[in-house]
Order: structure tokens, then sequence, then C-alpha cells
């Protein structure tokens, strides 16, 4: 599995080492794979190195598999690795935005090019982490969110593809899960204001304290990354696995409300909730005005 070295995917990989799966975990770092395969003294952990926005690691890692493996196989390909920030579009460097795609993106789809092979024996699965926001995109996460939709629109192609060939493709689109990330994504507000071009504090900076203040509140309250270790286990184990696993606190709610409000409804709603004007332009909206 990819991105093993922290939050969901070092919970996923510890846990299915603990049911007696032997887990190869791919990190940027090989020192945080080794860190995790001491705590198993029976190999059923094996750390190799992989940076998924280096081909040339992707495939390194691919031949450290099938020299463990042989002919045998691989029973399943769990694609975790991400990158997440917060910024106001207007203002977002397009730079960082190629890094998020590269990463959450084509990185994915390249491991999953180079794994395929191995995963036809089997057939094998291929698990692939989305998120809610793919669904219900909140202010100031447009990257994310837009990096995970694309990532849900290529799981879904790849689902419809790989099924004559038996190879399921599953979806685990978490909600929202307490890991060390979430300081990362959403911690230090200040600072990102600082790096904007001028104006752009006036015009968003209070909106964007009270939204990391907000989104920073209720990912530390979510759920445990237990959770979505044992919704990847299931769909690695189970003779039915899912197409789609929401899980996480809120999962299936946030899935599910963009379908049954209308988008001023939803706007409203997300506006509120990380603590937005509620006002369109300082005033409410004349009668006349469409929405939808």
């Amino acid at each position: 599995m990819t991105g093993a070295s922290s939050g969901i995917g070092r919970a996923t990989a510890l846990y299915l080492a603990s049911q007696d799966m032997q887990v190869f975990v791919a990190c940027r770092r090989l020192a945080d794979g080794e860190a995790l395969a001491r705590g198993f003294s029976d190999g059923r952990i094996v750390p190799v190195e992989m940076d998924v926005t280096l081909p040339e690691t992707i495939l390194q890692a691919r031949a450290a598999v099938e020299d463990v493996l042989g002919a045998g196989g691989l029973d399943g390909l769990v694609n975790n690795a991400g990158i997440g920030f917060s910024a106001p579009m207007e203002v977002v460097s397009l730079a960082r935005v190629r890094d998020a795609f590269e990463v959450n993106l084509f990185g994915q789809l390249e491991v999953i090019q180079a794994f395929l092979p191995l995963l036809r024996p089997g057939p094998g699965r291929i698990i692939n982490l989305g998120s809610v926001g793919a669904h219900i995109t909140i202010p100031f996460g447009g990257v994310l969110c837009a990096t995970k939709a694309a990532f849900t629109s290529f799981n879904d192609a790849l689902r419809q593809e790989l099924h004559s060939s038996g190879i399921r493709v599953c979806l685990i689109e978490p909600g929202s899960i307490h890991t060390p990330a979430v300081e990362k994504t959403l911690g230090g507000p200040d600072e990102a204001i600082a790096s904007w071009p001028a104006g752009a504090a006036e015009r968003y900076g209070d909106m964007f304290r009270r939204f990391t203040h907000s989104a920073l509140a209720r990912e530390n309250a979510g759920s445990q990354p237990d959770v979505v270790a044992r919704a990847i286990y299931h769909a690695l184990s189970s003779k039915r696995p899912k197409a789609r696993y929401p899980v996480g606190k809120d999962a299936r709610l946030l899935v599910t409300l963009p379908r049954v409000l209308s988008t001023s409804m939803l706007d409203g709603l997300r506006r509120h909730l990380f603590g937005m004007p509620t006002r369109f332009g300082g005033c409410s909206p004349s009668k006349g005005n469409i929405n939808d």
C-alpha cells in the first residue's frame, strides 16, 4: 500500500498485518517503513521505498515486491498516498495545484498501471482512497476536492474496465478522520495568509481564519483512522466487497446531502458550517435571483 508512513496508511498497515496479511508498505522514506516492520518479527510488514511522483521509484518498488512474491502474484493494491491544503481559488499557487494532482491523481494512476500485471494472476483487488470531498466541495478546499473528484472518475472507469478480468475495484470515501495530517493541512492560517498577494488578506483573511478554525475542530472530533483500516480490510477480504465505502464521522451524510438538497440550500449550509457570510454581497438575494 502507498502512503503508509502515517495516519490512515500507517493504521491500515498495522491492522492488516494484525489480521495475518503480509503487507508491503510503500513510503517515501524507507526508514518509515522499517519502523513499521520492527513491530512484526515474522516479515508480515515488508518496507519498500516509493515516491508516487517519481516513476523510477514505482518500478523499483514493483521489482522489490516481485522478488518477494515470485510467481504468486499480488492479492491487493491499496492506493492511499495523498496531499492536501486549503486556499482561496483566486490566489492559490498553480504550482501547488499541479503538485496536488501529481500525487493524488497522476501518481496513483501510474502505480495502478505498474502493479496491474501482479494483480492479474489472483485475480487481486484494487482499493482506492477517495474522499467525501469528491461529492461535496467545501470552500477553500477546491484543490483537494477536485483531485478526489477526478480520482473517483478514474476509479469508476477502472472498475468497469477490469470487471471481466475478475479484478475488483473498491473506493473508500472517508469523512472526518482525526490524523496528524489534519494539522498539516489546516493549521497555521496566518502563515498562509501572509503568503497571499496584496489585497487577498482583506478579501479572504477573516473568512479563511473562521474556516480553518471550524474545519480543524470538525476533523479533530472525527473518527479514528482504524475505521478506515477496517473498511479496507473488508474490501480486500470479503467475498462480496462493496464498490464504495463511505466511512468515518458524517461520511454517509455528506455523500447524501448533494443528492437531496438544491445547490442554493447546500451552499448556504456549507457557508454556515464554516463560519462564512450567509448573505449575498452584504444583503439578501432578491426574489428574482436564480441560484440553481
